[in-house]
């Protein structure tokens, strides 16, 4: 993996807290930074290939929007997890999905229009995975903090 320069920082600085929302905000972030439009698209792809980021989109706050979140841990067997995970990851709601060390071994956050319908997800992959043991940790208040990474 080549190794990032000082303006690839510089992108992801920028973009992690204060992505423009306009009509061609690469070109926005490149005016800012004092680079071409076609620089910037060009190296948020090659670190995208390269793995340094997963993605550039929104996060939202889903009560806002009139949905509702949960954090899930389920018990999995070791020669399960690969099955569980892949189950897991086709619901659409699922944002996040970690196999931890301890006896709940994987963590996974789950978004949807009503709490009904994350339980009946649950209830499905239950069924489909055979695992029994998943439990469902709605937060009863947030503490939101601004996650950024000065690189």
């Amino acid at each position: 993996m080549p190794p990032m320069d000082d303006t690839d920082r510089a992108i992801l600085n920028h973009i992690q807290s204060d992505f423009p929302i306009t009509s061609r905000p690469y070109l926005a972030i490149a005016d800012d930074l004092g680079l071409s439009e076609n620089d910037v698209i060009k190296r948020l792809a090659r670190l995208k290939k390269n793995k340094i980021i997963r993605r550039i989109g929104g996060n939202f706050v889903p009560e806002k929007l009139g949905f509702v979140s949960t954090l899930c841990a389920a018990k999995v067997e070791e020669d399960k997890i690969d099955l569980f995970a892949s189950i897991v990851n086709r619901y659409h709601g699922v944002t996040h999905n970690y196999q931890r060390s301890s006896e709940f071994n994987i963590w996974f956050t789950f978004i949807a229009p009503s709490m009904g319908e994350i339980e009946e997800n649950l209830e499905k992959i239950s069924q489909k995975t055979g695992i029994k043991d998943i439990i469902n940790l709605p937060a009863t208040k947030v503490y939101k903090i601004k996650a950024h990474f000065d690189l």
